[in-house]
């Protein structure tokens, strides 16, 4: 007996069907709201911390990436800029979780807190952003330095999404603060 539906006629009806739902229930992507508080021109300073300046390149790209890729804007010199994003990597801290039968520490979690400087459309905004990642630890002291880097980047990519859906409220509430001056002053 043959299917009246193939799977890739469901497939097509369920992601049309989520796509008018989300439509019709005035779904907007955060970057939507983020363009609320940056204009399309931003320029993006990275502030190296002493103690480790190797995350600066990689803080730098990751936040290019960011506003290229999800806020569509440009980065541009600081002189041709209309917005700006200075972001600090205050360090992190490393506290075990876990230890093994011998004492040894098997799990910990990297603290990595970075701190926001932001001139937008509507003036200053400073935030400052603690992230937290946990991972398992070697036995080796090679491995060991080279998980510690890589818990870093993971701890610095989750301070850069709370940074974006800190962004996208502010940029809301910049939306919703407009639409409240409209109407009133059509009453």
């Amino acid at each position: 007996m043959r299917h009246f539906f193939s799977k890739e006629i469901a497939l097509a009806t369920i992601g049309f069907v989520f796509v008018l739902l989300l439509a019709g229930c005035g779904y907007k992507p955060s970057s939507y709201y983020m363009k609320n508080l940056f204009a399309d021109s931003i320029y993006v300073k990275v502030n190296v911390d002493a103690a480790e300046p190797e995350n600066a390149p990689f803080i730098k790209d990751e936040m290019n990436r960011m506003i290229i890729n999800r806020l569509k804007g440009k980065i541009v010199p600081k002189p041709q800029a209309k917005s700006q994003i200075i972001v600090s990597y205050n360090g992190s801290r490393f506290v075990p979780v876990a230890l093994n039968k011998e004492g040894y520490i098997v799990r910990y979690r990297a603290d990595v807190r970075v701190h926001f400087d932001m001139i937008t459309k509507h003036g200053k905004l400073s935030r400052n952003i603690h992230a937290v990642h946990e991972a398992d630890i070697q036995a080796s002291s090679y491995f060991s330095s080279k998980l510690r880097t890589e818990a870093i980047r993971k701890g610095l990519e989750k301070a850069l999404d709370q940074f974006l859906a800190y962004a996208a409220v502010k940029g809301m509430m910049v939306e919703e603060s407009e639409a409240k001056k409209a109407a009133a002053t059509k009453k």
